[in-house]
């Protein structure tokens, strides 16, 4: 719960199967780069925080930003990998 025209802070932790590209399986071959590559976050139809990330990326990276609260609404999150796969997870903000 947030007070209108509050700036309050954003956390998020995202859990991730990270794999650096570098690591060898059991068959002495390269596991796949898998990476999470951009991060989103929004709050009503806005685009709020976002990031682009390289291969030196924490495996469970952890983000923490600030937010205006204007009104009540989801706050979206979303990730994309290398392999192009697109998670998310959405988080209700009451503003009174």
């Amino acid at each position: 719960m947030a007070t209108r025209g509050q700036t309050i802070p954003v956390r998020a932790l995202i859990e991730h199967p990270m794999e650096t590209g570098l690591r060898l399986n059991e068959r002495n071959q390269y596991v796949p780069l898998r990476i999470i590559e951009r991060f989103v976050c929004r709050y009503g139809d806005r685009e709020v925080f976002a990031a682009q990330l390289e291969p030196a990326i924490a495996t469970n990276p952890y983000f923490a930003f600030s937010l205006l609260a204007v009104a009540s609404g989801p706050v979206e999150f979303e990730w994309i990998d290398t392999t192009g796969d697109v998670y998310g997870q959405t988080v209700p903000l009451k503003v009174t």
